[in-house]
């Protein structure tokens, strides 16, 4: 794994048998006693069809049959929901079959045609701006091979600018021109009211209207690659592809947001702006993806591609090491670890200053460890605030003596 921009402390960082003969009082009155003749000692097909003991052997086997079928196919079968929900739900729940297992093929990396894949980042003001082009920076010092793409405020610059005269459109040409970065101008989505933090978090679901790819992957900028994710594009087909928010999991299973592999289409995207237009007051793009896709999505494992920062100052780690059997070991889960979301309530995100008795109260515990004091966990997670402000400073700079 590739380290963490200049940080020296980077290197802590899956039997029915036959029939029984009908019984001569079940011939009915037809037949005599003193009848010697070969037919009636033989029962007939209609009288083995309407002996009591045959049907009751049909309907065993039929019960035994349908009984195999249902808990063989136990994850098709509708839920009550889809019951409920009439077409529309049934729809959701058959088209559940058509995405198969996340499970990462063979490749050859020289064969595969990456200018068909992409990253993507939206951006809605100079902050965000700043931190997309830090994941930019960071998927092409690590050799990532997919494209990359930004959508931006259309306001901010033209895609086309070469003498930039704003800090936002000297750093937009930065990312153009150091980092191979394909501009996007986009009308910036927003809803009235609401979380004024997600009001403009729309923005992210215009991936699934880039249809120059065949599949493009969306990350939250108020993260850290912490190593390249090629690897998703070469998922089986789906329309999306999320990992869960194991945090919330089992009581709620919910798809994170935080990373979305998307397949860009007309139809899906036109399901997303009805989606938006109906959103409630309260609703935004975490909201509207479950709505749409939370029984449909390929699931992707949260481990390795979505570890919070918030885990390593945790006491349980069950929900994400996936048992109860594992030791947590923080270096081993960062050094496995793709994809880091900065999400530690109540501590502000990375670009914004931390006191330094907040860092004190919230850092995690040092714990006993074989008799010896592990401060591990603490070491790096103050580890990722420091990574990331100096590579903050470095790479959304726009002159020699400038700094953001």
């Amino acid at each position: 794994m590739a380290p963490l921009w200049g940080s020296s402390w980077s290197s802590t960082w899956g039997s029915l048998s036959g029939y029984s003969p009908v019984q001569n009082g079940e011939q009915g009155a037809a037949t005599t006693s003193s009848t010697t003749d070969s037919s009636h000692l033989k029962p007939s097909v209609g009288q083995i069809l309407m002996s009591k003991r045959v049907r009751y052997a049909a309907i065993s086997v039929a019960a035994i049959g349908l009984f195999f079928l249902a808990f063989r196919n136990y994850d098709r079968l509708p839920s009550i929901e889809s019951l409920r929900g009439g077409s529309a739900a049934a729809a959701a729940a058959g088209s559940k079959s058509d995405c198969p297992p996340a499970v990462i093929p063979a490749f050859e990396e020289a064969q595969v045609n990456w200018s068909r894949y992409a990253y993507t980042q939206y951006v809605t003001n100079a902050a965000y701006l700043c931190n997309s082009v830090m994941i930019f920076e960071t998927l092409h010092r690590l050799g990532s091979k997919a494209d990359r793409v930004m959508m931006y405020p259309e306001k901010m610059m033209d895609p086309a600018e070469t003498n930039p005269s704003s800090e936002e459109a000297k750093l937009l040409a930065k990312a153009r021109d150091e980092y191979k970065v394909k501009l996007v101008p986009v009308s910036v989505q927003r809803r009235a009211g609401g979380d004024a933090t997600w009001a403009e978090s729309f923005t992210k679901l215009l991936a699934f209207n880039q249809t120059q790819y065949d599949r493009v992957l969306n990350v939250d900028s108020d993260a850290t690659i912490l190593q390249t994710m090629d690897e998703l594009f070469l998922m089986p087909p789906c329309p999306v592809a999320m990992p869960r928010a194991y945090w919330l999991f089992p009581d709620n299973k919910i798809l994170s947001s935080q990373l979305m592999l998307v397949q860009p289409s007309a139809v899906e995207f036109d399901r997303i702006m009805q989606k938006m237009e109906a959103a409630g007051r309260n609703d935004y793009d975490m909201e509207i993806v479950n709505q749409l896709y939370a029984d449909t999505a390929m699931i992707l494992p949260h481990r390795p591609y979505d570890l919070l920062t918030g885990e390593f100052r945790g006491d349980n780690h069950q929900n994400y090491l996936g048992t109860d059997r594992e030791e947590w070991d923080p270096v081993a889960i960062f050094n496995e670890a793709k994809f880091l979301h900065f999400s530690d309530w109540p501590v502000p995100k990375p670009w914004i200053q931390m006191s330094e008795s907040m860092r004190q109260d919230k850092q995690p515990k040092c714990v006993d460890k074989n008799g010896q004091e592990d401060c591990s966990a603490r070491e790096l997670w103050n580890g990722f605030y420091t990574d990331f402000a100096q590579r903050r400073s470095t790479v959304c700079s726009t002159s020699k003596k400038g700094r953001r």
